[in-house]
């Protein structure tokens, strides 16, 4: 019996080290308009933009719900990013932080769900021959993705990323 709580200690501590036992800074932080300490460096008007993409896509944390909404699971799964789902009305030449193109979902083995980690912006590349207008500034990334013929931009707005809130990859997600 000892053995069989030791391991469940075990487990409990490795699931809190992967996905922290509590959200990464979500729903409350959308509520102070508190940001994570990595984002300080952006623009005001930066941060304004990712909170209103954080209050848009709050209901997003349940999968169901985005499925709902329209929402579809496009099979494309990709280390340190995740499983991607697409709402194919929206893609268009239009940027709007508060209309990500996709949600991104890692698996979180602790609780048993697919966790909403990041949004993702894409404009397909034969609206645009150059990296789109995204966020005010110049701390976005966009990536030009020729095997889906889109550019892409990920904001990390629900799972916190080291490499930064727009960066392609999180080394935290599985």
């Amino acid at each position: 019996m000892k053995k069989l709580l030791k391991l469940f200690a075990i487990a409990a501590f490795a699931c809190s080290m992967l996905f922290n036992s509590t959200p990464p800074r979500s729903i409350a932080a959308v509520r102070t308009n508190e940001m994570d300490p990595l984002e300080d460096s952006l623009s005001p008007a930066t941060r304004q933009e990712l909170l209103r993409a954080r209050r848009a896509t709050a209901k997003y944390s349940d999968l169901s719900v985005a499925i709902a909404d329209g929402y579809a699971d496009i099979n494309v799964f990709i280390p340190q990013m995740g499983f991607h789902y697409l709402k194919s009305s929206v893609l268009d030449d239009e940027f709007d932080p508060e209309r990500p193109e996709l949600l991104v979902y890692a698996q979180d083995l602790c609780e048993g769900r697919m966790r909403l980690v990041a949004v993702e912006y894409a404009v397909p590349t034969n609206l645009s021959a150059t990296a789109p207008e995204g966020f005010t500034g110049t701390a976005d990334e966009w990536h030009r993705q020729d095997n889906f013929g889109l550019w892409t931009l990920h904001a990390w707005i629900w799972f916190r990323n080291p490499d930064g809130v727009f960066a392609e990859l999180n080394p935290r997600v599985p």
